[in-house]
């Protein structure tokens, strides 16, 4: 899959016919695919691939890539995937590698600091 670059507005086209994504995100699609799934262990693939904004194929692959280095395990349940998450497995890069992801699930987890309950009460 090959970036197109959208002008000066340092967006790049997703892929052919959806929503332009920024140039540069903080997470990679791995940790979109990982925080998907830990917001809905019963996610389906294909919703997991237009939530992060890839292909069903590439969504599969991270999860595939996932699960081999032991971030989560994918059983079958009936005709569905339940995907259940590995929290205390570190980071592979060598700068974060001493981190658990599960801070990296909790940061998301939480509601964001204007979605609180003072945020609430102020409106």
């Amino acid at each position: 899959m090959t970036a197109e670059r959208s002008g000066g507005s340092g967006l790049e086209a997703s892929r052919p016919g959806g929503p332009a994504r920024p140039a540069w995100t903080f997470l990679t699609n791995h940790g979109h695919v990982l925080l998907s799934v830990a917001g809905d262990p019963d996610i389906l693939v294909a919703d997991i691939a237009e939530r992060v904004g890839i292909t069903t194929r590439a969504a599969l692959q991270i999860l595939k890539d996932l699960e081999s280095a032991g971030y989560l395990q994918r059983a079958r349940v009936g005709r569905r995937t339940h995907y259940t998450i590995r929290p205390h497995q570190h980071f592979r890069h060598p700068a974060t590698a001493a981190q658990e992801v599960d801070g990296l699930l909790r940061l998301f987890a939480a509601p964001a600091p204007d979605e609180g309950p003072a945020a609430a009460t102020e409106q």
